[in-house]
């Protein structure tokens, strides 16, 4: 796991495209701070529920990296090839999300890649050294 640091900035290049990053963290002076991930499935074989999953667990490793927990997103946008799925991924969402923690969330439809299905992108808040 290659980071770049520039100020209060760290950022986690795409390893085949390192002029953009899958996770940038901003820490606000005096503590807190933002983590911004972004996560499609790493197995691009599986239907559209279990690519969600597979998304979901790479967000997991993002906050886990830097000590933070699902409670912690505060915001969710969900990119899919096909918006009628959404009950689909609803149902992954719920067995995912803590009851009560859900963040702000957006679902939304766009061309994406061949294979992928569904792409995660969030933010969550970084606590200060008091929280």
């Amino acid at each position: 796991m290659t980071t770049t640091t520039h100020k209060s900035i760290d950022r986690r290049p795409v390893p085949d495209m390192p002029s953009k990053s899958c996770v940038s963290v901003y820490r606000l002076p005096g503590g807190g701070g933002f983590l911004w991930g972004v996560a499609t499935a790493r197995d691009l074989s599986l239907d559209m529920p279990d690519q969600a999953r597979d998304a979901m667990a790479v967000i997991d490793g993002y906050l886990q990296d830097h000590g933070l927990e699902r409670k912690d997103i505060v915001k969710c946008e969900v990119v899919t090839t096909d918006h009628d799925r959404k009950p689909e991924f609803d149902a992954v969402w719920q067995e995912w999300m803590p009851e009560g923690y859900g963040p702000v969330r957006s679902f939304v439809e766009s061309k994406m890649p061949e294979g992928d299905l569904v792409e995660l992108i969030i933010t969550a808040a970084l606590h200060t050294d008091e929280a």
